[in-house]
């Protein structure tokens, strides 16, 4: 969500593509995945930095595994067609962040 919102634009397209990963990656139905997003757009919403979201995932993400994190990540700047530079910027930081 916050990789979404980086460029001040939360397309429903962005949206879309976020719950597609999270039905994909955890096998949840549509009112599951629906849910799940909401969550975390609350808990993006309240967090102070990225730092805190990117050491949860080192935390709880083998680091073979983070390369999906990533690909996911990727999937989300470019659903809306368009790279945008915040973005970019963002994702840099987040691979870093995790190691990548």
């Amino acid at each position: 969500m916050r990789l979404a919102r980086s460029d001040n634009v939360y397309s429903d397209v962005e949206r879309d593509r976020i719950d597609r990963i999270l039905r994909t990656r955890f096998a949840l139905d549509t009112g599951a995945t629906q849910i799940l997003r909401e969550q975390g757009e609350g808990l993006e919403a309240a967090a102070p930095d990225t730092v805190r979201f990117t050491r949860a995932i080192k935390e709880a993400v083998p680091f073979e595994e983070r390369i999906g994190v990533i690909e996911a990540l990727w999937e989300i700047v470019l659903a809306d067609g368009e790279r945008d530079d915040e973005e970019d910027s963002l994702l840099r930081m987040v691979a870093s962040f995790l190691g990548i």
